[in-house]
């Protein structure tokens, strides 16, 4: 790849004149044939939003149970360490691509090592979202209709309400939840068309960690909450290696790069972009920290791999029932609308590695649809037959993941 100098950002104000790399396959070759002509660019805090939809996930679930493991002080410390490196790695995406003239991550990886790049990135986003995905449906399912774990098993919502029926069994529900939340909105062609979707997710995940902490710190007034470790556990060598179990939970809990070009090439300043990667950033790591510490500090070792199933418990305060019912509803909703902000990079790079020198899907609605419907299908299935997040998160967290948010920048980087 050549390496020229940055255009001035002055030149780049508008997205109407940034350069688009043609040979990148995952985005039309004009703005035009997109048929955004009417669209006059995203808004900063439409942008904050839809990246900060991407990072906070599911990852923030298993992240508790990471505390377990690492202690407070090292695991809060992992996250923050975390977030400067996501921010580095995204910083050299960006960089790259405004020197190699590239608009999209694919475009970038093709650009430094020809069509084996851009197939690889393609790959790794494939396997990473849509383990992603299926850990989203997942903890929709041990939310709805309840999960069992060690033996015990914790009632879902659904459950709770109305008992036991075949209407509420996890299968149905999630059924029932993809054909009628996860279809429709996996229709949108356009990201920024999601903004405000993303913004009432974010604000389902506040709710979320509003009351975790509301509860916690009700129960440390009573003195019901004992101490929890500040430190690693480490006796032998099984423990230590359980140690580095965590990495890819917090690898997954950090990824968004895949989405980073897509938000990037709908600004209507594409000088925002830096701000708009580290306020979310920063957004997503205070209410990462928040979760992991409230959430430990409530279940203690007692913390399962999907914190959300801890909230089947009489909490031991007024309205217990109630306030667990709202922390899971309000999680699967979120959960529910993040859903189309990670399934829109992965029918993307989908459709170019299947379909490289095809026109723009945005325009060819029938390969559009069965793009969609194969892909949700593939999730649905996933999530009935995966047993549990950690094992997900194990898979996508230590193969595709860490190659999306750090080996292939790192790669173009040395390139």
């Amino acid at each position: 790849m050549t390496i020229g100098n940055i255009p001035p950002k002055k030149e780049r104000k508008s997205r109407r004149t940034k350069p688009v790399d043609e040979n990148a396959p995952l985005l039309p070759k004009r703005q035009e044939d997109a048929g955004f002509d009417e669209f006059n660019g995203a808004s900063f805090t439409g942008a904050v939003f839809n990246l900060s939809t991407t990072i906070v996930g599911a990852g923030i679930m298993a992240l508790p149970a990471t505390m377990k493991v690492l202690g407070l002080v090292l695991g809060v410390a992992m996250i923050i360490f975390m977030a400067f490196l996501t921010e580095a790695s995204i910083e050299l995406l960006l960089r790259f691509s405004r020197a190699g003239k590239s608009a999209s991550y694919g475009g970038l990886m093709g650009d430094a090592f020809g069509k084996t790049g851009r197939i690889l990135l393609q790959a790794a986003v494939l396997v990473n979202n849509i383990g992603v995905l299926i850990v989203y449906m997942i903890i929709i399912g041990d939310v709805l209709s309840g999960t069992s774990s060690s033996g015990a098993h914790h009632t879902g919502v659904l459950e709770g309400w109305f008992g036991e029926h075949w209407w509420n069994a996890r299968a149905f529900v999630l059924l029932i939840t993809t054909l009628f939340i996860f279809s429709p909105l996996a229709c949108f062609k356009r990201i920024d068309s999601l903004s405000y979707t993303s913004a009432l997710s974010v604000a389902l995940a506040v709710v979320f960690l509003v009351i975790t902490v509301g509860i916690t710190i009700v129960k440390l007034i009573n003195g019901s909450i004992a101490m929890p470790r500040l430190m690693p556990d480490v006796t032998d060598m099984t423990s230590f290696w359980k140690l580095f179990t965590t990495v890819p939970v917090l690898v997954t809990a950090f990824i968004c790069h895949y989405n980073v070009h897509s938000i990037d090439n709908e600004l209507e300043d594409s000088a925002q972009i830096k701000p708009v990667v580290r306020t979310a950033l920063a957004l997503c790591s205070t209410v990462y920290i928040m979760t992991s510490i409230f959430g430990f500090l409530l279940f203690g070792d007692a913390t399962l791999d999907d914190v959300l199933a801890n909230f089947d418990m009489d909490l031991g305060i007024p309205y217990s029932s109630l306030l667990n019912d709202a922390v899971r509803v309000s999680y699967a909703a979120h959960l529910m609308l993040v859903f189309p902000i990670v399934f829109f990079p992965l029918r993307l790079n989908l459709d170019g590695l299947l379909f490289p020198s095809a026109r723009p899907f945005h325009q060819a609605n029938t390969r559009f649809a069965l793009l969609t419907i194969g892909l949700i299908t593939t999730i649905f299935l996933g999530a009935n037959f995966i047993p549990s997040i950690w094992d997900a998160f194990q898979f996508t967290g230590a193969t595709a993941a860490v190659c999306l948010g750090f080996i292939f920048p790192a790669s173009i980087t040395l390139r």
